[in-house]
């Protein structure tokens, strides 16, 4: 099996906003032990990133040649990253009700 090399992982500014709101959310609907939890989740597989980049399949909706777009499925929300050549750039957070169109935007995503 080939050997990833590690990767500098960067989050994009509409990542950190879906993340709040994610939170905010959850804090609301299942209390903040829950939030905690899961926002917790989701910061452990964004560190995993930096040399497990290539464990999630390609993102289905952001189809390329070289399969830069992937995505991690975690419970009702899809987190959105992009494979360049020295970085891992996580994009986008959205829950998994957003429409499609919502979900293509993210290739517009600057960092």
């Amino acid at each position: 099996m080939e050997e990833t090399r590690k990767l500098q992982v960067r989050l994009s500014r509409q990542f950190n906003l879906d993340l709040w709101n994610a939170y905010q959310y959850g804090c609301e609907t299942f209390g903040l032990n829950q939030a905690e939890n899961y926002e917790s989740n989701i910061w452990s597989l964004i560190e995993g990133l930096d040399n497990n980049y290539l464990l999630f399949p390609e993102c289905k909706y952001l189809r390329t040649k070289s399969k830069m777009y992937r995505s991690i499925i975690l419970d009702a929300h899809l987190i959105i990253y992009r494979i360049i050549d020295s970085e891992i750039q996580v994009l986008r957070i959205i829950h998994s009700k957003r429409s499609i169109s919502k979900i293509k935007l993210a290739r517009s995503i600057k960092l």
